[in-house]
């Protein structure tokens, strides 16, 4: 799917561009929640911390690019007509955390904590790989647009993260890559349907 055109689109109307950029930084806090979500109450490491604290300032830098906008008076909030294809957007992490948790109990028999953990590293896993595909195409949009938003510091964090994932799940299991390839091919099914709600939403032309 190309969706540089979608994103040419938003960054073109400063309303758009605001809800999108508040859009994102709800799925980054929502990251964020779920990290946490996912923590022993005493084993917790060093990169479970750091990785959730950043994607906390991840969700608090871009609310802070809304004032590059001039559109600082908007989405102050996560309320519905504050975000984007607000539904989906809402569900999106929670949809694909029941997914994985489904597939690994089925391939791995876990339960309680040993299957949230083990859920974290796949969900975050996809979610990371998303974010280096996704944010790389939104600023090359940004820069094209001369815009004074970046996220070129969340592009590097967010690099580092996805090793810091791989290095986990090299951990957790030798086969890795064959359970991460088809969770990732789950997200991207969810990924394409919330980019086409977003066009027909906004009746943008297609990205087909």
């Amino acid at each position: 799917m190309n969706i540089k055109p979608i994103l040419e689109n938003i960054v073109n109307d400063n309303t758009l561009h605001a809800k999108w950029l508040n859009t994102l930084s709800y799925m980054e806090n929502a990251g964020a929640k779920k990290i946490s979500a996912s923590e022993h109450k005493e084993n917790v490491n060093l990169i479970i911390l750091k990785h959730a604290a950043e994607e906390h300032r991840h969700a608090y830098y871009l609310k802070k690019q809304l004032d590059k906008l001039a559109q600082g008076s908007l989405c102050k909030t996560y309320t519905n007509d504050e975000l984007l294809t607000p539904n989906q957007t809402k569900f999106y992490l929670n949809a694909l955390d029941v997914a994985v948790c489904r597939y690994l109990k089925q391939e791995f028999n876990l339960s309680g904590y040993e299957l949230k953990f083990a859920a974290y590293l796949f969900v975050t896993y996809a979610i990371e790989v998303r974010a280096d595909e996704l944010y790389p195409i939104y600023q090359d949009v940004l820069t094209a647009a001369k815009s004074k938003v970046n996220v070129k510091s969340i592009i590097l964090e967010e690099e580092g993260h996805l090793e810091e994932m791989l290095n986990q799940l090299k951990d957790f299991s030798p086969d890795w890559e064959k359970y991460a390839e088809l969770i990732v091919k789950i997200e991207q099914g969810m990924f394409e349907d919330w980019m086409t709600n977003l066009e027909i939403k906004l009746q943008l032309p297609s990205l087909a």
